[in-house]
């Protein structure tokens, strides 16, 4: 009988162990974020600028392009018609 009380202490002891370092762990773990996660964010967020620029001049430069393949098509479509006359 008494072996089966130490083993039954054992056990709740070993849990009762278990469940505060898993509520130490996990107060610890949603502490907030770290210098590095806040770095990582700060450089994200520059590396996403960078790419909204980088966009922005992109479509920039296609709509210049479909603006001057437009205008060449518009003076072609001129031409024709002054040689049909």
């Amino acid at each position: 009988m008494k072996r089966q009380t130490n083993v039954l202490l054992a056990a709740l002891i070993a849990g009762a162990l278990t469940s505060v370092s898993a509520a130490s762990f996990a107060q610890t773990a949603a502490s907030g974020p770290t210098t590095a996660d806040q770095k990582a964010s700060k450089e994200q967020t520059k590396a996403d600028k960078k790419a909204a620029v980088a966009q922005a001049k992109a479509d920039k430069k296609k709509t210049e392009a479909q603006s001057e393949a437009n205008e060449a098509t518009a003076d072609a479509k001129v031409k024709n018609a002054k040689k049909a006359e």
